[in-house]
């Protein structure tokens, strides 16, 4: 089974991160005007590499799955294939997720809304971005966010 990089610790990020292929040596810098043309298709690059892997990732699930047997005649190997299937198979169903988030985060780029936050309207730091191109907030409204839910849920 291929191995799940996890980006910290979140299970919607768990998913190979894309390689730096092609990369120019381009990074966005604070200097420059804020989501300008450049830093939008790094962006829009770097979205489209991620979602490329995990595609290539899940391929690869997949034909191991129609070419492997799960008929291992002793009960607890049989018993571990399963459980190793299952855990693949959730790991997959959170990587669509977040390719539908890597979606969306494209439509924001298409519609001059990315690198805003949701909430507040304000820039989303160009370091979070970089960790996290899917963010939608920025961390003092994602923190909030959070804090707003561990309270619904406690009452």
């Amino acid at each position: 089974m291929a191995s799940v990089l996890n980006r910290g610790g979140d299970m919607e990020n768990e998913a190979p991160w894309p390689p730096e292929s092609g990369d120019d040596g381009y990074r966005p810098t604070a200097s420059e005007p804020f989501m300008n043309p450049r830093q939008l298709a790094y962006f829009r690059t770097k979205l489209l590499q991620w979602k490329d892997a995990i595609l290539l990732e899940a391929q690869g699930t997949l034909s191991q799955l129609q070419s492997e047997s799960l008929r291992e005649a002793d009960l607890t190997d049989r018993a571990s294939s399963e459980t190793d299937w299952s855990i693949e198979l959730r790991t997959r169903d959170r990587q669509r997720k977040l390719i539908s988030k890597i979606e969306a985060a494209l439509r924001r780029i298409d519609e001059g809304e990315y690198g805003y936050c949701e909430v507040t309207g304000e820039p989303i730091s160009l370091a979070r971005l970089e960790a996290r191109p899917i963010a939608t907030m920025t961390v003092e409204a994602q923190e909030r966010h959070e804090r707003h839910e561990k309270i619904s849920r406690e009452d």
